[in-house]
């Protein structure tokens, strides 16, 4: 049912490098042949058999004293410079004795035997030495005007050594192969056995989506068997199977993808997909892990649905402080217009405790009035309903207005206040109300939190197309922790006794109004310092081509 991952194409990736492991037995292989072709060619000396077969052999020896660096320094740049050595061992011994047709024609092979020995992929470099050292055997011979019939012994003697190295190398290169082999079986029982302990489902698939191989728990609505006998989209549910085709695809180009979708057997529940490419894998092979997503599917449900009704509550609430704050400013007007008519004695003397009380009433209300105009604005900002009366105005005229508003008040405090404004006319597209609610706001916060002797300056300005409008005070200031909470509705900084004075509706009415002029508000304060807002309105009118002009007619001298 769940086809071993050794029945698949084995990842090209080296699980175990078996050529350098085997650095301490290469080694030994090349002392030993330094040892048998040092003790042949002495061997031979001492026979009186010496000569150009002597040296030959002790040049093929120097290889082999060569490879015991190996024991320091193993790697594959080391391994091809030993068979470049072999190589030109033997092109130079060849060419001494005459190549092929030599007494040591036999060890015109030992470049490819010492290839099998080092491994990798050099034999087919050892292949090219060995006919390299014939070629030059040959040429040797042809120089040396061929040295005649070779001597028996030193032919034996060469034949020995070469099939000796050979049986030795090829036994090295089958005991590499043998522990090759048995690493790549560890690893492959090692990822086995973590695949197998995963929470999921991993399966091995190819670009279509057809089961290779499984691992791991496969969740209760995606049953492993079918997986095999028909492929993973069959057990998809048909309006889904776009999207795994999909990730199935985009993983095929190298990028993780995932997808979620319905089992086929079990609609009510959802299977997570992550669909990731073997690397190197050829042909194309796709590592699949399956999640059951149905608790996770539904906490988002669960999300989802909490949202949709807080954000239907909150329209409700909106709805309803704009009705409730419209509903109630009607009767208030009345409370208002009755406590002034009292208040100037219109009808009649009054005792001076009730027109005590009747100061207190319209004093109250009056606050109440303004409180009750800031809901019913922010309520209508809120719920989309509050509509820009775009006109063209002069935005010096509107910041003197509001300063006249507050002036009375900064004046009982004993609080100076003034304004910078440009020269001439500053034109701006808004809508006038709403920019003078901003500064009445920022002025009346300014007037507010700053004692007797202090100052609030408001300046006006255009930066290019943007109208900047900066109110900044000399007063209490605002402390760093409170001023991310400033501009939202309700929130007040400062003591008990600052907020007081407030309903934390003044910021936030601010920037409410400078978003839908798609403009901002910042805040910048230092305690005991004093206070700057900034408000950026992007209204700034351009200013009208002057059209006509004088014609310039040339004087005709000549008339």
């Amino acid at each position: 049912m769940k086809p071993s991952l050794a029945a698949l194409e084995p990842p090209r990736a080296p699980v175990v490098d078996a050529d350098r492991r085997d650095g301490a037995a290469v080694a030994v292989w090349h002392a030993l042949w330094a040892a048998a072709a040092g003790l042949f060619a002495l061997g031979a000396d001492a026979l009186g058999r010496g000569g150009a077969e002597t040296a030959g052999l002790l040049i093929l020896a120097t290889p082999g004293l060569l490879g015991l660096v190996l024991l320091a320094r193993d790697g594959g740049a080391t391994r091809a410079a030993l068979l470049a050595a072999w190589t030109l061992a033997a092109v130079a011994a060849q060419t001494l004795t005459g190549g092929l047709t030599g007494p040591l024609g036999a060890l015109a092979f030992t470049p490819l035997i010492a290839a099998v020995v080092l491994g990798g992929r050099l034999a087919v470099f050892g292949a090219l030495g060995s006919a390299a050292a014939a070629v030059a055997g040959l040429v040797g011979a042809g120089i040396n005007q061929a040295p005649g019939a070779p001597e028996p012994g030193m032919a034996a003697i060469s034949a020995l050594l070469a099939v000796g190295a050979a049986a030795l190398a090829f036994r090295q290169a089958e005991r590499r192969r043998a522990a090759r082999l048995a690493a790549l079986q560890a690893g492959l029982g090692r990822a086995e056995t973590i695949l197998a302990g995963q929470p999921g489902l991993t399966l091995v698939t190819d670009a279509s989506g057809a089961a290779l191989a499984a691992y791991g728990a496969a969740p209760a609505a995606l049953p492993v068997d079918p997986l095999f006998e028909e492929g993973l989209l069959a057990a998809v549910h048909a309006p889904d199977r776009p999207a795994v085709q999909a990730a199935l695809a985009k993983a095929a180009t190298g990028a993780e993808a995932q997808v979620r979708f319905a089992p086929r057997l079990a609609l009510d529940r959802r299977i997570l997909l992550v669909v990731r490419r073997q690397a190197g894998a050829a042909p194309l092979r796709l590592t699949v892990i399956a999640l059951d997503a149905t608790l996770q599917h539904a906490r988002e449900a669960e999300l989802d649905a909490a949202r949709v009704e807080a954000e239907a509550q909150n329209a409700s609430k909106t709805r309803f402080l704009a009705n409730m704050s419209h509903e109630l400013r009607t009767p208030l007007n009345a409370v208002l217009g009755f406590s002034d008519i009292m208040r100037q004695r219109l009808f009649g003397s009054l005792p001076d405790r009730y027109a005590e009380y009747a100061d207190s009433i319209h004093e109250a209300g009056g606050h109440l009035l303004d409180l009750i105009n800031d809901v019913l604005d922010v309520s209508r900002i809120e719920a989309a309903r509050y509509e820009l009366n775009l006109e063209r105005f002069d935005v010096r005229e509107t910041v003197s207005a509001a300063m006249a508003l507050v002036r009375v008040q900064a004046d009982d405090k004993g609080v100076d206040l003034a304004a910078v404004m440009p020269g001439e006319a500053l034109t701006v597209s808004a809508d006038r109300r709403a920019v003078k609610q901003i500064l009445l706001n920022l002025l009346s916060n300014a007037v507010k939190f700053t004692p007797s002797g202090g100052a609030v300056t408001v300046t006006a300005e255009a930066l290019d197309q943007v109208l900047e409008l900066s109110v900044a005070d000399t007063g209490v200031g605002v402390a760093p922790e409170d001023l991310a909470r400033l501009g939202r509705p309700f929130e007040q900084a400062g003591g008990a006794d600052q907020r007081a004075q407030g309903t934390g509706l003044g910021l936030s009415l601010v920037r409410a109004l400078a978003e839908l002029h798609q403009g901002t508000m910042s805040v910048d304060s230092t305690l005991g310092e004093g206070t700057a807002v900034v408000v950026r309105l992007p209204v700034v009118a351009p200013r009208p081509a002057v059209e006509g002009g004088a014609e310039i007619i040339p004087l005709n001298r000549s008339a």
